[in-house]
């Protein structure tokens, strides 16, 4: 039985079930809504942050879990003997990474190691599944960061946007351009490129629109898809669900798995939101 134990944070996404069949740690980041503070996915669902920011009308800022929080996760293991590997959300976008680091210092050498997934949501989960099978199967810590480190830059990450709401109450983009992409129906696809989010296409028309355009990216890598391919949402899980289906009758992807995106991603994004994420073979 493996003694490495597999840490990511709430950023992660990835579905309940995966997490408890590997015994995966989570540590919540935090949601601020002005003096009230909430732990992502523990005091606060997606549904009740998209009902406050309407009812507000404004955004809640998020915070990474301090150097204590990590500390107090990752203790009760490091005392039953056990090794710490956690797969922090991409520093360029928070500084959980860095207080993880810090924290790994309360402890003794090699006890915690720290590991930059330069994404987020399920693009960390798919990250953290790789791991945890990978501790299942008796590989050490030092090999498993060796493949993730190779499996880091072949993972795809797109979002498509339903609406720019978000994107402008959030500072991302203007009061005219939210107009403007309003009245022409213009939904920006998000990628995540070398740890930082990244405006790529923009799609005009109908969502269906921009969900086939992350489809047919998908598909021009369709002979290369190493793992699962994930399809999250955020309040949007009949698209998700007809997304799923298209690529179970168009790919021989040997997992498509379903995901709910957390608050924190959540509150950059959107409701409507809908993310394509999977790994490509080297």
């Amino acid at each position: 039985m493996s003694n490495i134990r597999i840490f990511s944070d709430s950023t992660s996404d990835l579905p309940p079930e995966l997490r408890q069949r590997y015994g995966i740690g989570i540590v919540p980041l935090y949601v601020v809504f002005e003096d009230q503070t909430y732990r992502d996915g523990v005091d606060l669902t997606p549904n009740q942050l998209f009902d406050k920011v309407s009812r507000q009308g404004k955004l809640p800022k998020s915070a990474a879990p301090s150097p204590a929080d990590f500390s107090q996760a990752f203790a009760p293991y490091i005392e039953k003997g056990e090794r710490i590997l956690y797969i922090a959300l991409s520093s360029d976008l928070s500084s959980t990474y860095q207080n993880a680091r810090i924290a790994a210092n309360d402890f003794g050498p090699g006890s915690v190691t720290v590991f930059d997934s330069l994404n987020l949501s399920t693009s960390i989960g798919i990250q953290v599944l790789r791991a945890a099978r990978y501790a299942e199967e008796g590989m050490d810590v030092g090999d498993i960061v060796h493949k993730l480190e190779r499996m880091r830059p072949e993972i795809e990450t797109e979002f498509a946007i339903d609406t720019l709401e978000y994107l402008h109450k959030g500072g991302r983009c203007s009061g005219m351009q939210n107009l403007i992409g309003s009245l022409l129906s213009i939904r920006p696809i998000i990628k995540v490129i070398d740890g930082k989010m990244t405006p790529a296409y923009k799609v005009r028309g109908k969502r269906e629109k921009a969900i086939d355009k992350m489809l047919q990216n998908l598909l021009a890598n369709k002979d290369r898809l190493d793992g699962p391919v994930v399809v999250v949402n955020a309040a949007a899980e009949e698209d998700a669900v007809r997304l799923r289906d298209m690529i179970l009758r168009e790919t021989d992807a040997e997992e498509v798995l379903m995901s709910s995106a957390g608050c924190v991603i959540s509150t950059h994004c959107g409701p409507g939101t809908i993310g394509l994420m999977y790994a490509k073979k080297s």
